[in-house]
């Protein structure tokens, strides 16, 4: 499986506009299912709702979740912090990172690909402290797998820092229709 180049994360703030935000990425691009904020029974209804989107776009689907729950879910890969991606059964591990110690972490955890973040400031984590691009390029040059940019990240900033792999929340659930920068 190749690893998308854009990746869309769900988040309660955005549930209404996530099928059409599915709809509109370039085919195969990745969705992550977050949704925490929901009870164990309507969480899982609602994943089903939206893989089922995202797989007739050829999106690849990533629960937050155990490599098991993955599998259990029918999903093509786990995400959340390193320790939550230790063992369990072969599949796409996606960690999230915020430092050179998680991003050791996530290496010894056979992480497929971080979530190196946040890049820029986020409405999510108003006045909160984040790597700027120079910092970034630095941290991902030494990580051994795959980096994607999440935090503030939309197309202009992808394109402008030279990002090749990014993932946004609200940067692309409410950006209108566009062409989307892809990397080989």
């Amino acid at each position: 499986m190749n690893l998308p180049d854009i990746w869309l994360i769900s988040d309660e703030r955005i549930d209404a506009q996530l099928p059409q935000a599915l709809s509109r990425l370039p085919r195969g691009s990745g969705f992550v299912f977050r949704h925490y904020h929901l009870p164990p029974a309507h969480r899982r209804t609602r994943f089903e709702e939206l893989a089922r989107i995202a797989r007739r776009y050829g999106h690849v689907v990533v629960l937050s979740g155990t490599p098991r729950e993955a599998g259990r879910w029918q999903a093509h890969g786990a995400y959340g912090a390193p320790r939550r991606l230790a063992g369990g059964p072969a599949t796409l591990r996606l960690a999230t990172v915020h430092s050179l110690r998680e991003l050791a972490q996530a290496s010894r955890t056979r992480a497929d690909a971080v979530l190196l973040s946040p890049v820029f400031p986020t409405r999510s984590h108003p006045g909160a402290s984040h790597l700027g691009q120079v910092r970034f390029h630095l941290m991902a040059a030494r990580s051994g797998v795959p980096v994607i940019a999440l935090g503030g990240m939309n197309a202009h900033r992808a394109r402008s820092a030279r990002i090749g792999k990014w993932a946004a929340i609200q940067g692309l659930a409410k950006s209108p229709t566009k062409s989307f920068p892809i990397h080989s």
